[in-house]
């Protein structure tokens, strides 16, 4: 299946063919298939930021013991995993900057 160049805002969770404004923090090149899987996990980061919204209003609940919390982190290093895979070269050293994908991150 033939890459196709993508514009990536993980904030936002929005992938593009298209740039504009500041939608290009991360450049990748994917099929299809490949931004289907992106996109499940950006949703699924939504999912888990909304349930750590509500979790958050506990207060005998701390972070580290906190599902919602960990899912979020969890999905947050797979799509920083993908976004590296795909990556072109920047995209790939920016990300090896931030060290998310050291073992030690977390």
């Amino acid at each position: 299946m033939e890459k196709k160049k993508y514009y990536v805002e993980i904030g936002s969770g929005e992938i593009s063919q298209i740039k504009y404004h500041n939608n290009d923090s991360f450049t990748i090149y994917a099929t299809d298939e490949e931004v289907a899987i992106l996109r499940a996990k950006l949703a699924n980061m939504h999912d888990a930021s909304y349930n750590s919204f509500w979790r958050a209003h506990v207060p005998i609940m701390p972070y580290h013991n906190d599902k919602s919390n960990d899912s979020y982190d969890s999905e947050m290093v797979e799509a920083y995993q993908l976004l590296h895979d795909l990556g072109d070269h920047t995209t790939k050293k920016h990300i090896e900057s931030i060290g998310i994908l050291d073992e030690k991150h977390m």
